[in-house]
């Protein structure tokens, strides 16, 4: 389920198993979409809004294009949206397939226009200077992600919203972590500049790859927070069964070990970025099912 990146924004986070997905993906993602865990009813809509979010996410994030030009596209899609919501359906490959899978299926276009919202937020804002800063971009770029998929499962109890919301946000605090070295590449950076500057660590030392000082103490405090945000969201997988149950407790495991791996070492963001292998997967599917 709460399979996007964003993802960037959800999606490196929020769409997972890439291997298991029917469309060819040419990015890496932790955790799956359309995966053989999703019913097949349900395929296409996924397809559908992924195709969306990663393309979207790809103007924002990808090429050499300037701000503007990266802008000016990404108003283009919001124009799309409006098309599709006057009762129009595209032809393009993107939006023809939204299209019907919004009408099919009663998406709702409040989170679409969120994510959106992230992908031009990335395109103008490097910087953030509270936790709750990041929080509202998680908003924005991860929980969407999850409330669409909720609401293609038929589950609107404000309960689950919030606790998919809850493992959304942890997935893109959780990219965000691995990602400290490859976001300041791109003249980002996603730690909160207050706490960066409680423990002492400038950006000169994130540039140098530098982890003496206090980076293992603002490493554990991000580690920790992430951590119990993705706990108050777990019961979600308990609550609903069958296949979108598993995803779900299969997709907080892959959060789990991601986080116990860089507890394990705060530096690896810098010199071995931590992935799940082979044998994660099979420990995350195996505690998944008890």
């Amino acid at each position: 389920m709460l399979s996007p990146k964003a993802a960037r924004p959800c999606l490196k986070s929020l769409f997972p198993f890439r291997f298991l997905l029917p469309v060819p993906v040419d990015h890496y993602e932790n955790f799956p979409v359309a995966s053989w865990l999703l019913p097949g009813r349900l395929r296409r809509p996924v397809e559908a809004i992924y195709r969306f979010a990663r393309s979207a996410d790809d103007i924002a994030d990808e090429g050499n294009a300037v701000a503007t030009e990266r802008l000016a596209q990404l108003a283009a899609y919001r124009h799309e949206l409006d098309r599709i919501e006057a009762g129009e359906t595209p032809s393009d490959p993107v939006f023809g397939p939204l299209a019907r899978a919004i009408r099919t299926h009663a998406i709702p276009f409040a989170p679409l226009r969120d994510l959106l919202s992230a992908f031009e937020q990335d395109v103008t804002k490097t910087r953030y200077a509270n936790f709750g800063e990041v929080m509202d971009y998680c908003r924005r770029s991860a929980n969407p992600v999850g409330r669409l998929m909720m609401h293609l499962y038929g589950d609107a109890d404000p309960r689950h919203l919030a606790y998919s919301d809850a493992i959304c946000s942890s997935l893109q605090l959780i990219n965000f972590l691995q990602d400290i070295a490859i976001d300041y590449q791109k003249d980002r950076i996603y730690l909160p500049l207050d706490e960066l500057a409680a423990y002492h660590v400038g950006e000169s030392q994130i540039a140098a790859g530098d982890t003496r000082g206090l980076w293992r103490a603002l490493m554990l405090k991000q580690i920790e927070r992430t951590r119990k945000l993705l706990q108050a969201g777990a019961p979600l997988g308990r609550i609903l069964k069958g296949r979108i149950g598993l995803e779900i407790r299969v997709t907080i495991r892959g959060g789990e070990t991601i986080l116990r791996k860089l507890h394990a070492d705060p530096a690896c963001v810098f010199a071995n970025r931590p992935v799940l292998g082979k044998g994660d997967w099979v420990m995350m599917l195996v505690r998944g099912l008890r």
